[in-house]
């Protein structure tokens, strides 16, 4: 992978947001999980919009994000975020709403329901206090389909989906945010005990420097592999980035020619 210069990475984030903001003349509202995706774009936002423009949302499902949620808290009040700015919503009951009629659910249909429950608070704050919602998805996550269709993947503004997991770290330690979230096992809190890589069955790492040299260096899957790369990984990671590539195409529509 090609190292990034954090800071004119960052530099490069901010300027665009300043435009964009500028441009459409809203405050900035971020759901906040206390992971190190939204507490780097939390943290790209208020450097851009400064403090007074920013409405951090922390969307806990019972006591299931209380971790995420102390960890949000304390990054909030080193940026020096108004408190009245910061909003907390339990989703349990809205969720429980939707999937409780259906004994069948199982967690993965459930925490589809669960981001998309996040987002329609989000954008209803949005509304309420004239902003654009942020997103916080990488492109680690993108590429390997890792998210949910109009939940997570729904927003106004994407400021860091253009860069891998591993990269997103880089930003993270620059802008300063706490350990107790950089070091933290990545997860969506979707149901106890769930992480990221669990999920996966690989690391971040591994599935960034395979999609590197996928995407970005074009290499075939032979040619990783003798670059170094155990092949039942690489099998893995890219044939869950081709079977999930269609969230990257949908809705599909009719072609009038």
């Amino acid at each position: 992978m090609t190292q990034i210069e954090p800071k004119q990475e960052i530099d490069r984030i901010v300027s665009f947001l300043k435009e964009t903001f500028q441009r459409t003349g809203f405050s900035a509202v971020v759901g906040f999980s206390g992971g190190v995706d939204s507490a780097t774009v939390l943290g790209l936002t208020v450097r851009a919009l400064g403090k007074d423009a920013v409405y951090p949302v922390l969307l806990p499902y019972g006591p299931l994000g209380t971790r995420g949620v102390l960890d949000a808290t304390e990054y909030i009040e080193a940026l020096s975020i108004p408190p009245s700015h910061i909003v907390r919503i339990d989703i349990k009951p809205a969720v429980d709403a939707i999937v409780g009629h259906d004994l069948g659910v199982d967690r993965v249909r459930k925490g589809n329901v669960m981001a998309r429950v996040r987002m329609v608070y989000l954008f209803d704050q949005a509304k309420k206090r004239n902003a654009l919602v942020l997103g916080t998805e990488n492109r680690t996550e993108h590429l390997l389909g890792y998210f949910t269709r109009f939940g997570d993947a729904a927003s106004d503004v994407e400021p860091i989906v253009h860069l891998y997991k591993t990269e997103i770290y880089e930003l993270a330690r620059f802008l300063s945010v706490p350990s107790s979230i950089i070091e933290k096992t990545p997860s969506a809190d979707l149901w106890p005990g769930q992480t990221d890589e669990g999920e996966f069955g690989f690391t971040y790492k591994d599935a960034d420097e395979i999609l590197s040299m996928r995407v970005d260096g074009k290499k075939s899957v032979d040619d990783i592999v003798k670059s170094g790369k155990d092949s039942g990984l690489v099998e893995t990671i890219v044939k869950r980035m081709e079977q999930n590539s269609f969230k990257q195409h949908v809705p599909y529509m009719v072609n009038n020619g």
